[in-house]
């Protein structure tokens, strides 16, 4: 049997999201892209690029962790089903380097659901995407877990001033000496 897939191109010019996918702050957000289908990972860069994200690509999950560990990325987006390291061990790995970094994962196969359930029973929890996936929609998760990470990232930056401060703001009382 020979499954038809109905893929839609979309020309670069009608994706931009700009105004959406720039979380506030003055760097640039940076997503390590990773998949063994380089057509598939590279065109997920140009996207990405496209809106302004900065990209780096990789084709293998070992390649992935060693690029990871030089720049960590604000967001990981890989395939699960790779050989050798799959999505989800690369998902897990580049959580305990970099704990903030956010992480999408792809999926076009059913296999996925036991790698998912493991992940589980280990603590981990990811956001799994479909394979296929338009464009557009592609632009908008990113946005969207980039947006959530530098909340998250302020928030906790916040809450250091708010202890800083309370912190300067006790005095220690002293009995006066007899």
């Amino acid at each position: 049997m020979v499954r038809k897939l109905n893929f839609q191109t979309v020309p670069l010019a009608d994706l931009s999201l700009k105004s959406r996918s720039q979380p506030s702050g003055l760097h640039k957000p940076i997503v390590l892209v990773v998949d063994d289908e380089a057509v598939i990972a590279d065109t997920r860069a140009m996207i990405l690029e496209h809106d302004g994200i900065s990209a780096m690509v990789a084709y293998s999950g070992k390649s992935a962790l060693e690029i990871a560990k030089t720049i960590p990325p604000d967001l990981l987006l890989a395939d699960v089903s790779m050989p050798g390291m799959n999505g989800i061990d690369l998902a897990t790995a580049i959580r305990q380097i970099i704990p903030n970094c956010g992480i999408l994962l792809f999926s076009g196969q059913a296999s996925t659901a036991d790698l998912l359930e493991a992940a589980r029973a280990a603590g981990q929890e990811f956001t799994i995407l479909p394979k296929p996936l338009h464009p557009t929609e592609l632009l908008a998760r990113v946005s969207d877990t980039l947006e959530s990470r530098a909340r998250r990232k302020e928030s906790a930056k916040l809450n250091v001033i708010a202890a800083q401060d309370l912190q300067s703001r006790l005095t220690i009382v002293k009995e006066p000496s007899r």
